[in-house]
């Protein structure tokens, strides 16, 4: 996960006032208060696990999206084929979290049943970190996987063409009790890390992103115009396009291009995502994968360091770190974020005040 750089005019804000917020902007786009809460907490657990590219941030683009551009903010996700443990989920066209919590809880029903199941969703719209759906597969003692189709923010190795997205992918595993997560996209950063870094004015690290021409660069601004590169070189660009290809075919979802493009934005409700849930106890006790779980941690913890490293991570440890520093301090926010959201809230006649405490 990236680091943001911090700056003087950061401030913290409790969880649960951002999602009292957060939640009543939603409301306020006409979403079902049940509906709002959740595409609020989804936001604000990000935020929780430091990953703020996935956070409010998002808020006024959200707000669009509901008002503006097309998605329908009372749309209902339902279950047009299931076949033993291979579901097709239509989304209604409502926020992709909304869409892809409930192809994910479908999932892990029908994997109780059949072991493996694989939810593939359609008529859906931007879904939120990953994460999300796949330590909500961990909590039920589920192994759960997870990838969505993006915009294109990429080239083809050696091109200068955004046609292929990021597409990220996660995967938990461990059972209920401090389950290994991993949630990352396929280019060396996502689109809203280095709005972070712009919103900030700060650079961004030199292997993030290329200029519209293709050559490195540091200019936050300059990477919104241009490319996000590849980790792995062709690697990244490969198993990037595979998986936006699952998250897209197997549902009938746009791929690629055809979802739109990073000036006009999405088409609303073309969205896809897949869903796998895998009952641990189908093929091991739940309790001697969760010890072996514990072991592969342990060894990675105990390993030898390189020289000025002073420790070492599994996949989910530095968000679950993040997690327990703002729950006990606040959660740090770029000073823009928050006036973005408060900009929001005063438009929508919802109360920002929880957003400034000591005000």
């Amino acid at each position: 996960m990236a680091v943001y750089p911090k700056s003087e005019s950061d401030g913290r804000v409790k969880a649960d006032d951002l999602l009292t917020v957060t939640s009543g902007i939603f409301l306020a786009c006409g979403m079902s208060g049940a509906d709002a809460s959740l595409l609020a907490e989804t936001l604000v657990h990000s935020d929780r696990r430091g990953v703020h590219s996935h956070g409010v941030l998002r808020v006024p683009d959200y707000v669009k999206k509901l008002t503006l551009e097309g998605v329908d903010p009372k749309g209902r996700p339902r279950i047009v084929s299931k076949r033993r443990g291979a579901l097709v989920v239509d989304g209604g066209n409502a926020m992709g979290q909304i869409g892809g919590t409930f192809a994910m809880d479908a999932a892990i029903d029908s994997a109780r049943e059949n072991g493996v199941a694989f939810a593939a969703l359609r008529g859906s719209n931007h879904c939120g970190a990953l994460d999300w759906y796949t330590l909500r597969a961990a909590s039920q003692d589920m192994v759960g996987l997870c990838g969505t189709n993006a915009l294109p923010t990429m080239a083809p190795w050696g091109g200068r063409d955004k046609i292929v997205g990021i597409n990220p992918l996660s995967i938990a595993i461990g059972g209920r009790q401090d389950p290994l997560v991993l949630d990352f996209a396929f280019g060396a950063t996502a689109h809203g890390k280095i709005r972070v870094y712009h919103q900030k004015g700060s650079p961004i690290p030199a292997d993030w992103a290329f200029d519209v021409d293709g050559n490195p660069t540091t200019d936050a601004s300059r990477a919104l115009e241009g490319l996000i590169q590849p980790i792995g070189a062709h690697k990244g660009v490969g198993l990037g396009m595979m998986v936006g290809l699952l998250a897209s075919l197997l549902s009938g979802a746009a791929y690629g291009s055809e979802l739109g493009n990073m000036v006009d934005g999405p088409t609303a409700g073309l969205d896809g995502q897949f869903f796998i849930a895998i009952d641990i106890g189908a093929f091991v006790e739940p309790a001697t994968l969760q010890a072996r779980i514990i072991h592969a941690r342990e060894q990675v913890h105990t390993s030898r360091r390189r020289a000025g490293v002073e420790r070492l991570f599994v996949p989910g440890e530095i968000e679950a770190d993040f997690e327990r520093e703002y729950a006990r301090a606040g959660i740090l926010l770029a000073a823009q974020t928050i006036d973005d959201i408060a900009e929001q809230a005063v438009a929508l006649g919802v109360d920002a005040g929880p957003l400034f405490p000591a005000a």
